[in-house]
């Protein structure tokens, strides 16, 4: 099992437009082979810098199966529009992944 995740940091007030571009977002996810799950997780506001943190979380069979997502036409086509949206982000989004070690 694989977890990709990745962490933005969205400027507070501009959190309607980026759920917005996620919730209507044609996703194809489930078209590629070893695609468990997907989640978009809203975090805490942090007033003082002025963001609020979110995460996408996605479920792989494996993490071949993750990289072959982002060699896709689907990923091509789900980041197209990236960076014409007017959603307002802190920095870039970081990536983390995972490996599964323990399973129950």
């Amino acid at each position: 099992m694989y977890t990709a995740m990745n962490r933005f940091k969205i400027s507070t007030g501009s959190e309607e437009a980026f759920e917005a571009v996620w919730k209507g977002r044609e996703s194809r996810l489930s078209e590629l082979s070893g695609f468990i799950s997907f989640h978009l997780l809203k975090g805490k506001t942090f007033e003082e810098e002025g963001y609020t943190l979110y995460a996408s979380h996605t479920m792989w069979e494996s993490e071949d199966a993750f990289i072959a997502w982002t060699k896709s036409e689907q990923f091509r086509d789900a980041h197209k529009n990236a960076g014409q949206t007017k959603v307002d982000y802190v920095g870039h989004p970081e990536f983390e992944g995972f490996s599964s070690v323990l399973d129950s």
